[in-house]
């Protein structure tokens, strides 16, 4: 039941919920310091429990052991659905804008509601249970949301995967997490091409021997390659109730797992939990971007990624606003479709990444110019460092200096916004291209090459963070060991980011990017192990080495170094083959910018310094088996350069 103080729609200021706390500064100080009471004040304010929890937080940065709101029950799909729904059943949840401009489709609290019910039943029909992992490889759309939620209302874990992953990366996640369902669509349709999401399907399954059922939805209604494990989503769901009972959960129960790149060839399949995940994701939605009541929240993220878990679904569907499903692309049918879309809906903020700003901002003002605006107040940015450039070009030409602009750092493991230039004191200072402030709650922390903590302002190291949060995961999922080795061991009693950063004079953070073997392309984390796994399936390779250099649109943009082996030829026919097992292997994203062939061993040291063009300083290159190597890569690089590849 709620508790006495429960707010659905808006949160009190904060100042009077902490008494005493009257600033950005001393909030903050009182989240570091009075840890458990801030968050379990929060936790009972914004949250509907089935049973209280009896502790706020249980946690060990030592052994990666973390529960928090210990010994509460409560369900996620009643916080983001039921509590709104029976305030105002009419409300709008979603609006699906479709492919096509001006074919949007509004779902109400109420609609969604019994959507999700009717799945959840589905479900349950098929021997679905609580703790079974169900896969989503789906568009974005009402009934992608409504499967996420279905399966919280009975206690099944999802595992969304983008639904741009080829058939052996599905496989790959649908068997390590012993998916017993997937829930797909006939075909996808973005940017107005046919995405055969279906076929690709059958093709992953057809390796995956957990799977018992392939719940299929109508995006198109073509035919589609079909299997005997089929069954109609849409006829199966009008033989359901729209009434189902939600589960009572523990708050360490898990509600979804994402698979996420590392610096190895196996994606790792990151786990949230329920209670925290969805408190932080809350709060950060509505503090970081000033949503309330009545606001249309445009964030354009595929549900695939952490971003469109966190703040497509469920920190927006949480606080009751109505939130986009956004299925085209920025530039369909012309480069005008982000501002069409703000017009015609009146968005109120937008979310995307740096990578579609650059993008955007390549083809001019004149797309953004011709049409009206004025409905935003918050632009935000997310998924890698924005450059300086697209940061005044959102914010003068896009926001007319009228918006607040916020650059976010995050990740999938951390769950939710952890540094943010908002929230803070109204008028408080925003520089371009930093998030520049922690979150609250967040102790954020940088260490020299030594694992030395660096004190005071203007340092660069490896950024930290010093203490537990609710929305933290709780484990990669069947492999703690790994959780704790890429996390928590490098740098005993701190979670290690895997970024760098700077913090400078007056204390704001600067995110510098990875530090270690992941590339950040277009905001997505690939593993250059992964790449190198997949070139390294073609016959012709010998050996690869997979590295990333800046790109004007995409940030960082895919190298690879191939040694073809004897017999074969460095030729056009062989780089599009090598594309092609790429794509077949990860994804279209996935494929290289570039590829170099060659023979002969060379130091990884050396390709990121000639993929960037930094060859003036090369260091020491004595050690290689034939020096001159270097130079004939150089040449090799700038022909590449100028044929515009």
């Amino acid at each position: 039941m709620d508790s006495p103080t429960a707010s659905v729609f808006s949160l009190p200021e904060l100042k009077d919920v902490f008494p005493g706390c009257s600033s950005y500064e001393e909030l903050y100080n009182f989240s570091i310091n009075e840890t458990d009471l801030f968050w379990g004040t929060l936790a009972k304010l914004r949250l509907r429990w089935n049973r209280n929890f009896e502790k706020v937080s249980d946690c060990d940065m030592e052994t990666g052991l973390f529960r928090w709101f210990v010994g509460g029950q409560l369900n996620v799909s009643v916080n983001c659905v039921d509590r709104h729904k029976e305030k105002d059943a009419s409300r709008v949840a979603l609006i699906w804008e479709k492919d096509e401009p001006g074919q949007e489709e509004r779902v109400t609290y109420g609609e969604l509601y019994t959507m999700m019910n009717q799945i959840a039943n589905v479900l349950k029909s098929h021997g679905v249970e609580k703790g079974d992992r169900v896969a989503i490889y789906m568009p974005a759309c009402p009934l992608a949301v409504a499967s996420m939620l279905a399966c919280a209302r009975i206690g099944a874990v999802h595992s969304v995967v983008f639904a741009g992953f080829s058939a052996e990366a599905l496989a790959s996640r649908i068997v390590d997490a012993e998916a017993k369902v997937v829930i797909t669509a006939d075909q996808g349709v973005r940017g107005g091409k046919l995405i055969e999401l279906k076929k690709t399907v059958v093709a992953a399954v057809a390796n995956c021997p957990s799977v018992t059922a392939v719940l299929v939805a109508k995006r198109t209604g073509n035919p589609v390659v079909s299997s005997s494990l089929d069954v109609d989503l849409d006829e199966a769901m009008i033989k359901e109730s729209g009434e189902c009972e939600p589960a009572v959960l523990d708050s360490e129960d898990l509600l979804f797992m994402l698979y996420t790149s590392g610096s190895t060839g196996n994606p790792k399949g990151v786990a949230h939990s329920q209670a925290g995940y969805l408190l932080y994701a809350s709060l950060t939605h509505k503090l970081v971007f000033d949503c309330n009541e009545g606001d249309i929240f445009g964030c354009v993220a595929d549900i695939g990624w952490i971003t469109g878990h966190s703040y497509v679904v469920y920190g927006p569907l949480a606080n009751g606003v109505t939130t986009l499903l956004f299925e085209s692309t920025p530039t369909y049918p012309d480069p005008g479709r982000y501002w069409e879309t703000v017009q015609r809906l009146k968005v109120n903020q937008l979310y995307t990444a740096p990578t579609a700003i650059r993008l955007l901002l390549k083809h001019g003002n004149e797309h953004v110019e011709k049409y009206d605006l004025t409905s935003l107040r918050t632009l935000g940015s997310v998924g890698e460092p924005i450059n300086v450039e697209a940061w005044h070009w959102y914010n003068k030409v896009v926001g007319k200096e009228k918006c607040v602009v916020v650059d976010t750092w995050w990740q999938t493991e951390t769950g939710g916004i952890c540094i943010s230039p908002r929230p803070s004191a109204p008028g408080s200072e925003i520089r371009p291209g930093m998030p520049m402030r922690p979150m609250y709650g967040i102790w954020p922390t940088i260490l020299g090459e030594k694992g030395e903590e660096l004190e005071g302002n203007n340092v660069t190291g490896a950024l930290c963070l010093k203490k537990p949060w609710p929305g933290m995961a709780r484990t990669i999922y069947g492999a703690h060991g790994r959780f704790l080795d890429t996390y928590y061991r490098p740098y005993r009693g701190l979670y290690f980011t895997g970024d760098g950063a700077i913090r400078h004079s007056d204390g704001y953070y600067q995110i510098t990017g990875r530090m270690d073997d992941v590339i950040n392309v277009s905001g997505h984390r690939l593993g250059t192990a992964e790449v190198e796994n997949a070139l390294g399936q073609h016959p012709s390779v010998a050996e690869s080495a997979v590295v990333g250099y800046p790109h004007d649109i995409k940030g960082e943009g895919i190298y690879a170094y191939v040694i073809l082996k004897d017999g074969y030829s460095a030729d056009a026919k062989t780089e599009s083959e090598l594309r092609a097992t790429v794509r077949q292997k990860i994804a279209g994203y996935a494929l290289p910018d570039v590829i170099q062939t060659r023979s002969g061993k060379i130091m990884r040291r050396i390709l990121r310094k000639v993929a960037a063009d930094q060859t003036e300083d090369l260091g020491d290159i004595s050690t290689l088996a034939d020096p001159s190597v270097v130079e004939d890569l150089i040449v090799h690089h700038r022909i590449l350069v100028k044929q515009g590849k």
